[in-house]
């Protein structure tokens, strides 16, 4: 494989993956630019005219849509970032997706109707959201409450995730693929909250909620009301078995296993981050 070494665009890049992608990038030695609402340029997924300035000069872009590609409205405005990316010279794009969600689909379209060299990370539900997302407090809490009954999940670690776009940003053979990026086994969310309570050695146990009460649950702790909808109505449409199948595609990229959920737990909770008195990550 032959690698280039593009001036990179990392949209989310202080987010799970994000980050990991601009420290996997530079570690490469390539030229990052990190969007985020802080840089400089800033970039806002929710005001374009910050686009163009974040774009200009970049020949390849890393793109994560917040607050996720599965959102409702997020095809059209991915749709409109991919064809100002090609118009500002971008030549590569490499977009993270969720798999089995119908919104994340027609946002892998609109990136292959761009004109760009297209790549597309499709991942499941992310590991790190039980210590760098909304998950946190309520493992702090002891009670991780979700409306997602005992459907197997192929937990997909951001280190992963991150290698693998990494790869295809960076590598020629890459061009025109879909990755599925999983972990290596099928866990219900009651199996990785058991292996989360053996790590911390302390009760934490998984609640399944209807949709209602847990938009209820994230309502009452001060969630935008539209969001916590949103999020409930993805829950429901992508944990019905739809996405209960692992991939090879870690170890076929990059000649490593993926990473089990059972290290993920144990290394984290040696951080203190489940910890009662932790303080709150604070970001996505």
């Amino acid at each position: 494989m032959t690698a280039t070494a593009p001036t990179t665009l990392v949209l989310a890049g202080t987010g799970k993956t994000g980050r990991r992608v601009v420290s996997g990038l530079v570690a490469r030695e390539v030229p990052v630019h990190m969007g985020s609402r802080r840089a400089e340029p800033p970039f806002d997924w929710q005001d374009d005219t910050t686009w163009e300035p974040a774009l200009r000069g970049m020949d390849a872009a890393y793109v994560a849509f917040y607050p996720d590609a599965a959102f409702p409205g997020a095809a059209r405005t991915v749709g409109s970032f991919a064809d100002l990316a090609v118009a500002c010279g971008v030549r590569r794009l490499v977009l993270l997706a969720d798999r089995g969600s119908a919104e994340a689909e027609r946002c892998e379209q609109a990136v292959r109707d761009s004109g760009a060299e297209w790549t597309i990370v499709r991942v499941g539900f992310i590991t790190q959201n039980f210590s760098e997302g909304f998950l946190v407090e309520m493992v702090r809490a002891g009670v991780v409450a979700l409306p997602a009954g005992d459907v197997a999940e192929p937990f997909t670690d951001a280190e992963d995730i991150a290698d693998v776009a990494v790869a295809a940003l960076t590598e020629n053979d890459h061009a025109g693929r879909i990755h599925e990026v999983t972990g290596p086994r099928l866990l219900t969310f009651g199996d990785a909250v058991s292996e989360i309570a053996r790590a911390t050695r302390r009760e934490v146990r998984y609640l399944p909620l209807s949709p209602e009460e847990f938009v209820s649950s994230l309502t009452g702790r001060g969630v935008p009301a539209e969001y916590a909808t949103q999020l409930a109505g993805l829950m429901v449409e992508v944990f019905d078995g739809r996405r209960s199948n692992v991939t090879d595609t870690v170890e076929r990229i990059l000649g490593r296993p993926p990473r089990d959920f059972a290290d993920y737990a144990h290394q984290t909770a040696a951080t203190g981050v489940w910890d009662t008195h932790a303080q709150s990550s604070g970001g996505a």
